[in-house]
């Protein structure tokens, strides 16, 4: 090893002792009791990375070593603090004056990390003692799972004979649904119902709009209060949908885009009318600043909607075999209902390559948008019940009347 990476390796070992044992003085509440500081941690760091120079053998022994006497200082100072934080602490800092031999960079990253949760002791024992309830846990282990656990384990190959759908894709819809339904918990947890909801429902739009409109309902049916503001958001979240339908249209066929932008304008004000005058609504109701007290999510309901998607893919490609060219556009209103941004993009590509000629594909694209519109009011009625349904309708069939307007006025 050079000179001067063996500084490096030094000057990075000392520097990460220093950070996590200030911490640990200043964080520890009994400083009488504390059995571990500054000074010691930076040494222990020293003396893992030393012990990495010497030879593996060495920091064995070094590990060890500091490993017998963090138990002796376990058992001095065990009645006046039990915790095992400042023992983990020190063995972490032999480790990673180790790592930082070899990985200088790593070591410093992860001893800034270790400082951190560190420092945000009392954050985090607030956190999880008072703010997070037992069902939100209960519900955020069920996301994890799903998302982490459930997800890979599944194939990724399409099972069906015209290979649309695979089980790895519709789970995917299962946990965007309940990310979606959980972002928005979190979201009016945070800033409350007034701000908390429409902030979720437009970003989730970016993801999935039907997720939103799913999770918005099961929001809504929860708490009944706030229908009102829940249907905003979902509008909302079609309305960043729609703004993303405009992005793929344009990157795929910039003049498809040229000539239905105005129809697709008048969409766009019309869904940001009706979401606002329902925000409005919202706020002039006192009881929206209610927290919410139900799940972020319904599992069930969930599996309900990724088994519809699902299903409509299998019938559009079904239909698609059988009737070939003739049958194009209406297999992609059909794909529309599961997935408005690949019919779109399939429109779109339909113009590019000449199968179909501009002004058919400025039909196609804005029936596109009916089809999504209605699928997805068909889901605000199966999710959130009648009230939340005929709110989140009335954005979604101004959204395409619009459009439609828009286009014959500018024919």
């Amino acid at each position: 090893m050079e000179l001067d990476d063996t500084l490096r390796a030094l000057l990075t070992a000392l520097g990460i002792g220093l950070m996590i044992g200030i911490v640990r003085e200043r964080m520890h509440g009994g400083p009488q009791t504390l059995a571990a500081g500054t000074r010691t941690h930076a040494l222990i760091c020293l003396l893992g990375c030393i012990g990495w120079m010497l030879g593996s053998a060495a920091f064995v022994v070094c590990l060890l070593l500091v490993g017998a006497l963090t138990i002796a200082a376990y058992l001095h100072t065990a009645r006046d603090d039990p915790g095992l934080t400042g023992e983990v602490a020190l063995l972490l800092s032999v480790v990673l004056g180790g790592l930082s031999v070899d990985h200088a960079s790593l070591a410093a990253a992860l001893g800034v990390l270790v400082a951190i949760l560190l420092l945000l002791k009392a954050p985090m024992q607030k956190l999880s003692r008072e703010l997070i309830s037992e069902r939100e846990l209960q519900d955020g282990l069920m996301l994890g799972a799903a998302a982490l656990v459930v997800m890979p384990l599944l194939p990724s190959e399409p099972l069906d004979p015209w290979g649309t759908v695979s089980p790895v894709t519709v789970w995917r819809i299962v946990v965007l649904v309940m990310a979606v339904g959980m972002f928005g918990h979190i979201a009016q947890r945070l800033f409350g119902a007034r701000w908390g909801l429409p902030i979720a429902g437009f970003f989730s739009g970016f993801v999935s709009s039907s997720a939103a409109v799913t999770g918005m309902g099961q929001s809504a049916r929860e708490n009944s209060e706030q229908t009102t503001a829940c249907a905003s958001a979902a509008l909302l979240a079609n309305l960043a949908s729609l703004l993303l339908f405009l992005a793929v249209v344009g990157t795929i066929s910039p003049v498809l885009l040229r000539a239905a932008l105005p129809s697709l304008g008048a969409a766009v004000l019309a869904l940001l009318l009706v979401s606002a005058c329902l925000q409005w609504l919202a706020h002039r109701s006192d009881l929206v600043v209610a927290q919410s007290s139900g799940r972020a999510f319904k599992l069930s309901q969930a599996l309900l909607i990724a088994a519809l998607i699902a299903g409509v893919s299998l019938l559009a490609a079904w239909l698609g075999e059988r009737f070939g060219s003739a049958g194009v556009l209406v297999t992609t209103m059909l794909v529309a209902l599961a997935e408005v941004h690949a019919a779109a993009a399939g429109v779109a590509q339909l113009q590019l390559s000449g199968t179909v000629p501009l002004d058919v594909a400025c039909w196609g694209i804005l029936g596109v948008l009916s089809a999504s519109s209605l699928a997805k009011i068909v889901l605000a009625f199966a999710s959130g019940g009648m009230r939340y349904g005929l709110q989140v309708a009335a954005g979604l069939v101004a959204m395409p009347c619009a459009a439609w307007l828009g286009l014959l006025l500018s024919n």
